[in-house]
């Protein structure tokens, strides 16, 4: 059985693939500020988690850029269908960025 591809989902794999590519070092910042959070003790385990959660405030801004960019060249009809698909990709895509994929919700 075939999945029904939508309109927008190849699109939006291509600004998610330049996006990576675009953003290595953001991303591979985040992996580290993540890091440096689990390993941190508990005296530090709070300020780590802020640290990490600052690069992932940075990727989630970086992504609503990319996606308002588009989105504005659409009408409102296209535009809703849009934010969805993108959202969905990047739910998948950034999952381990929980809050990435709620501040951009549609």
């Amino acid at each position: 059985m075939r999945l029904r591809r939508g309109r927008f989902d190849e699109l939006v794999d291509r600004q998610l693939d330049l996006f990576s590519t675009d953003e290595s070092a953001l991303l591979e910042e985040a992996d580290e500020a993540e890091a440096a959070w689990v390993r941190a003790g508990r005296e530090e385990a709070e300020e780590s988690y802020g640290d990490f959660q600052l690069v992932v405030d940075a990727i989630a801004d970086r992504l609503l850029e990319v996606r308002e960019a588009y989105a504005s060249t659409l009408d409102d009809d296209a535009t809703e269908e849009y934010r969805r698909a993108f959202h969905a990709k990047v739910a998948r895509r950034f999952r381990r960025y929980s809050s990435v994929v709620a501040d951009l919700e549609p």
